[in-house]
């Protein structure tokens, strides 16, 4: 069975470095088959910091990758870089693909990259994106867990959360659990909960992780 170490809301530039060793041992410890990160893997978007965080996604050593960006790594005070070239940075550190995924004998990870330059923080999904991802999940084979990869949460625990989620939830996570989704996985709100998603055709939970190394927690809630 395949082992996946899902990371989320790293924002180098805030990270604490005992938390980034710690999450280097237990990388060395899980030997994981895919490490996923949904988003915010910088604080700023600067080159420097995309610098740093391949430094150490390269050091937790994974043999696969899914990586998808946050809102915080496209620019935010240079209006003219997010409006021509939001993730020119993020790309020299992470490739071109904002929308890589995975697949095993056990396991389908497609990635979504709900960032939206001109919203800022909140993030959506088009119509184009709901339909590919449908595609990919109906073509999954029987024996494989089909977990969907985004950066914004699909549903709050909080009220407050309420302005986080993601615009057009409603019609992705119906037509992505009638294509056999099993998992939406995402991060933004710094806040670590395993739920079922409720009014659907199909069974289909959401996960969501913490900050993994910043010390914008949340709260008491802890790095994760």
């Amino acid at each position: 069975m395949s082992t996946i170490l899902h990371i989320s809301d790293l924002h180098f530039g805030t990270e604490r470095p005992p938390v980034v060793r710690a999450l280097l041992q237990l990388a060395r410890e899980l030997k994981p088959d895919l490490l996923l990160i949904t988003g915010d893997i910088t604080q700023r978007a600067r080159r420097a910091q995309f610098r740093e965080a391949a430094a150490f996604v390269e050091a937790l050593a994974a043999p696969a990758q899914v990586i998808v960006s946050g809102n915080h790594d496209v620019p935010l005070y240079n209006l003219f870089a997010r409006a021509l070239h939001p993730f020119r940075n993020y790309r020299r550190a992470f490739g071109a693909n904002l929308e890589p995924d995975f697949a095993s004998d056990d396991l389908l990870v497609l990635g979504v990259n709900s960032t939206r330059p001109q919203r800022h923080t909140r993030g959506s999904v088009s119509v184009e994106q709901i339909e590919r991802v449908s595609a990919r999940l109906r073509a999954a084979a029987p024996d494989q867990l089909r977990i969907v990869a985004m950066h914004h949460p699909v549903l709050a625990i909080s009220d407050g959360d309420r302005h986080n989620l993601l615009h057009n939830r409603a019609a992705a996570l119906r037509a992505w659990a009638l294509a056999g989704a099993d998992l939406i996985i995402g991060g933004h709100i710094h806040l670590p909960y395993v739920r079922p998603l409720p009014d659907l055709p199909r069974s289909l939970w959401t996960v969501q992780a913490g900050t993994a190394t910043s010390w914008r927690v949340r709260g008491d809630a802890p790095n994760s």
